[in-house]
């Protein structure tokens, strides 16, 4: 028999069951119908990433309902006495959070998390569950504006603090040679969905001819599609557009040359300086973290690339954009000479069993981003004073070109899920304790196949650990 429900409340407000009601399933529906769904879905979950729908109201023949007063503060898990639904019932809870009322319906057939229902009309609050049955664990998160999830936060936000999905070789979307394919969508849909860190390999297609500024996107060797070239210039367009629909959010753009040819870093950083990212108002180059406030509408280089003597000198010689061109390969955990980025880039998973290893790294990484407390500055000291905490770049990904359980689709259907598994039941899991400081925030999470069959989940659950930060921020 399954343990009674654990509840954890990632939101900024404390929440209260007031109802549980248990609704029997239709016959029809219970007779294998509804339990061949769920079975469908818990291996889909397993095995690659579940589609994320609305949630479904099963038909229902009759129901029990019970009223009850269990308190879950911010940031807290309880262990329940609400026991679990069986086979031939659906769970639905009511919860409270300051008099409004809002109702969750599990498990839904279609996903492992789902929007509440609010019960009020012009509800304040919108909640996400995330329901893990196999651990009879329910994990709420503030449900975000993913096109412009970062309008809620102050301009004084050092960026660094922030909770960001980020995606690897992002525009790597097209019909592709194995390994080269990385992600399920285009780049205008990871960012409508919260993505705001993009992981960019070009090729200078011609570096000795000044009047080609053309940068072939690609990915080590290859370029990303089989059906012909696709380019930078392109991609910042999708880019731009997104962000005068949003001014509120920022792009963080890790660029790095690759490919193949005669193209050194100096070409490339003159060719990017001159024909891409030399506008202020849509570039943040300086050679440091910015506050959000800088970067907003703006896209931020990171650059994996050395400088030409020139851009050397920028910034009153302290060069041009921040500066990751040295981080450590294929690292666990690594600090750039900059001290501007901690990375995990352990990718070498060269047999199916070492992605448990890739995972303990992800997932220390991420307790290392988690202990961090962020310095909230004054507005008027902004010009002098930069984030302290660096950039914590935390890769989910890795591929063998020559095994196909290692290809990087395979290891994000075990990775994605075991990272949302880890950010729903255990990550920063002391963050309501005093003596736990952090603001339990994940850093810059990079992810393959995200969105794949609409499960945008793991893009959530690292959105939804921003809410410490949100309540410090404005003082809840």
């Amino acid at each position: 028999m399954s343990s009674p429900l654990i509840i954890r409340n990632l939101t900024s407000r404390p929440v209260e069951v007031k109802r549980c009601e248990y609704h029997s399933i239709a016959p029809s529906l219970s007779q294998g119908g509804f339990a061949n769904i769920t079975q469908n879905v818990t291996s889909l979950f397993r095995n690659a990433t579940s589609p994320a729908a609305p949630p479904v109201v099963e038909p229902t023949t009759s129901f029990v309902h019970e009223d009850v007063s269990i308190r879950i503060d911010p940031f807290k898990s309880l262990a329940t006495q609400i026991r679990p639904q069986s086979a031939n019932e659906t769970l639905h809870l009511i919860f409270d959070a300051e008099g409004e009322q809002h109702r969750l319906e599990t498990p839904t057939p279609t996903s492992y998390s789902t929007t509440l229902k609010p019960l009020t009309d012009n509800p304040r609050f919108n909640y996400t569950a995330v329901h893990l049955p196999e651990h009879s664990h329910l994990t709420l998160y503030s449900s975000a504006n993913l096109p412009s999830w970062m309008r809620f936060f102050k301009d004084d936000t050092p960026l660094s603090a922030l909770s960001i999905p980020g995606t690897h070789n992002s525009p790597t979307c097209h019909r592709a040679l194995p390994s080269v394919r990385c992600q399920a969508t285009s780049p205008p849909e990871q960012l409508d969905n919260g993505v705001r860190f993009f992981d960019i390999r070009v090729q200078p297609e011609a570096p000795l001819d000044p009047a080609n500024d053309r940068l072939i996107l690609v990915h080590g060797v290859f370029p990303i599609s089989l059906t012909g070239n696709k380019y930078l210039r392109d991609l910042l367009q999708e880019v731009y557009a997104f962000l005068d629909r949003n001014p509120s959010e920022t792009l963080i753009m890790s660029l790095k040359r690759e490919g193949t040819g005669n193209a050194t870093d100096a070409q490339l950083s003159r060719i990017l300086k001159d024909h891409y990212a030399g506008d202020p108002n849509r570039w943040f180059t300086a050679p440091r973290i910015p506050y959000l406030g800088e970067a907003r509408g703006k896209i931020v280089l990171i650059r994996r690339f050395g400088l030409e003597d020139a851009l050397k000198q920028e910034w009153g010689g302290a060069g041009w954009g921040i500066d990751a061109a040295n981080w450590a390969d294929n690292t666990p955990n690594a600090t750039c000479p900059s001290g501007d980025v901690c990375v995990q880039d352990f990718y070498e998973v060269l047999e199916t069993v070492n992605i448990d290893k890739k995972i303990q790294y992800s997932q220390e990484h991420l307790e290392r981003a988690a202990k961090c407390v962020c310095t909230l500055p004054a507005q008027d000291q902004l010009a002098t004073l930069p984030p302290k905490q660096p950039f914590f770049i935390n890769f989910l990904t890795a591929s063998n070109f020559w095994k196909v359980g290692c290809w990087p689709e395979k290891i994000a259907a075990k990775l994605n899920p075991a990272i949302v598994d880890f950010l729903c039941r255990k990550h920063n899991e002391s963050a309501g304790q005093p003596e736990a400081g952090g603001d339990g925030s994940t850093g810059i999470v990079v992810c393959d196949w995200v969105g794949h069959r609409g499960d945008w989940d793991l893009v959530r659950c690292i959105i939804g650990m921003n809410a410490k930060l949100e309540m410090r921020e404005h003082g809840l």
